[in-house]
């Protein structure tokens, strides 16, 4: 099923044409815009985790699939590459079954969007933390002028998140598979709206969570952050869609027969 078979609407309820099924992108401005939002993505990921660290007691909390993998991660004693690769291909299978077919090509684009979106999440883990030459690292937040400039990089974070997950979703050349569950949502079950599908999407991160308490009974990553990624993440992605970079299009977008 096609997207174009969708009856699509914009987040406040509006009629709106947000696919082409033709691919009207060259590959090289498709791949031109993947590596930029792959990086935005990725940093924006690391940005929330770091911050809500930095912060004690902390109270900030990261991305809502981030803390969730970097908890299930640390059940299992993954780092983040590890932690954020296997969850991503039980995540791939999951939108096998959503679109009732195990679509090899898929999968593998799955799976390519996340070697390299692990790989950056640990180098840019390691930046921020200053495990690098080129970077000191962000310091703990001590007083309320740090604590209030951490609240708004972690806010920034989940907006640039948001951001890049809008710009390769439209590219629609390979998807972080989290992504793509919250696409195949959007266009075949939520007519468009994407708030509501990434507030659907978040069922397999709750249920990691879940998990990850049960099995260490102590939980991290989650706090005042995760609840604005929750509520917002999923209306700013539908805002980018109309703003960054307006006009470029949902590519191909296939949900499924």
């Amino acid at each position: 099923m096609r997207a174009e078979a969708v009856n699509q609407f914009s987040d406040d309820g509006r009629s709106t044409d947000l696919t082409d099924n033709r691919r009207t992108l060259s590959m090289a401005q498709s791949i031109g815009f993947f590596a930029l939002s792959i990086v935005v993505n990725s940093a924006g990921n690391v940005l929330t985790l770091v911050t809500s660290a930095k912060i004690h007691p902390s109270f900030l909390g990261a991305a809502y699939w981030s803390a969730a993998e970097a908890n299930f991660g640390a059940a299992f004693h993954w780092n983040l590459f590890w932690a954020f690769l296997i969850l991503g291909f039980l995540t791939a299978a999951l939108n096998a079954v959503l679109i009732h077919h195990w679509d090899w090509k898929r999968i593998a684009g799955n799976m390519a969007f996340m070697v390299p979106f692990s790989a950056l999440i640990q180098v840019f883990a390691d930046f921020f933390n200053g495990k690098c030459a080129l970077f000191a690292g962000l310091p703990e937040a001590h007083g309320a002028g740090m604590v209030t400039l951490y609240v708004a990089l972690n806010f920034l974070g989940v907006a640039l998140i948001g951001t890049a997950i809008s710009i390769y979703q439209r590219v629609n050349l390979v998807l972080h598979p989290a992504d793509d569950l919250m696409q195949i949502l959007r266009f075949r079950y939520f007519k468009g709206n994407a708030a509501k599908a990434m507030w659907a999407s978040y069922i397999p991160p709750t249920i990691m969570a879940i998990i990850a308490l049960a099995m260490t009974h102590s939980f991290v990553n989650f706090g005042l952050g995760t609840v604005f990624a929750f509520l917002a993440q999923g209306g700013i992605t539908g805002l980018a869609d109309r703003v960054v970079f307006p006009k470029l299009r949902h590519q191909r977008v296939d949900v499924g027969k």
